[in-house]
């Protein structure tokens, strides 16, 4: 049993987190992490700023990135572990994501207008420090207005997959979010099953095509999953010989129920991700 603690799923305000790279990696120190995998959507923005500060602090810093990819007309979401950020596919891919990114952001303030929010889409690039706006910049904006009471609910009446302001997003697809992950140097894996909402038979044919597509990991513990999730991932990495990670999807202090480092340890019977990486 490894005496390090993997956290290899977490968020900056590179992308939808609420700290900054070396403020991130500080509260994993604080929280006894010692590898601790930068995950931003589509972006890498935030990795040379947390790796400078893991090397000041004493965590091991991962360079990683969650890629949005379309399945079975659904949002999945590709960790890529350990990636040359330098390298031109992931360079190009995330170019490419950026744009998408922009596109949505324009979308989903449109609909949001329309339905009688018209200031949420400024506010929404503001708390975007700089950054593309995601869904939570606007989900945010929306319950600092007073117009819903929390995040969940601005997701489940309008951000959400159908939703009033839902935007569909033809992200890569999911084969080529995990070839672009490999000819970076990295290892991909399907962030948190669980959350997808999907039947568990459909849930193994996406990690059949992912499987196929060269993806080598599943989430199994995370800070997102209940235990019967976590069990299903598990059963599924079994099926398809898949390594197993763990990873808290931390975006900050205000998502109470997630902790960096936080979450059950990997079932005995899984070969942990970071066997690759020894």
């Amino acid at each position: 049993m490894s005496s390090k603690i993997y956290d290899l799923h977490s968020h900056t305000t590179a992308s939808d987190g609420e700290l900054a790279p070396a403020t991130l990696v500080q509260a994993a120190k604080d929280a006894g992490v010692t590898v601790l995998a930068v995950t931003d959507h589509d972006t890498t923005a935030g990795i040379r700023e947390a790796k400078a500060e893991g090397e000041l602090v004493g965590v091991n810093v991962m360079a990683g990135v969650e890629i949005s990819s379309r399945w079975s007309n659904q949002d999945i979401h590709i960790v890529g572990l350990n990636v040359d950020t330098e390298a031109p596919a992931l360079v190009a891919l995330l170019q490419q994501q950026e744009a998408f990114r922009v596109e949505r952001a324009v979308g989903m303030g449109e609909k949001l207008s329309k339905l009688g929010f018209p200031e949420i889409y400024d506010l929404a690039v503001s708390n975007a420090n700089g950054h593309v706006p995601g869904r939570p910049h606007f989900a945010k904006a929306m319950v600092d207005q007073g117009h819903c009471k929390d995040m969940d609910k601005v997701f489940s009446k309008f951000l959400g997959n159908g939703k009033k302001a839902f935007v569909k997003t033809e992200w890569v697809s999911v084969a080529g979010a995990v070839s672009v992950i490999k000819e970076s140097g990295g290892v991909a894996v399907l962030a948190h099953p669980g959350k997808y909402k999907l039947t568990r038979m459909k849930l193994s044919r996406l990690v059949a095509a992912f499987s196929e597509a060269g993806g080598e990991g599943i989430e199994v513990s995370t800070g997102t999953q209940n235990k019967e999730q976590s069990q299903t991932a598990a059963a599924l990495a079994k099926e398809f010989g898949l390594y197993c990670s763990t990873g808290s999807d931390y975006h900050g202090p205000t998502g109470r129920w997630v902790s960096l480092g936080k979450f059950p340890p990997l079932p005995s019977d899984c070969k942990p991700i970071w066997e690759l990486f020894a």
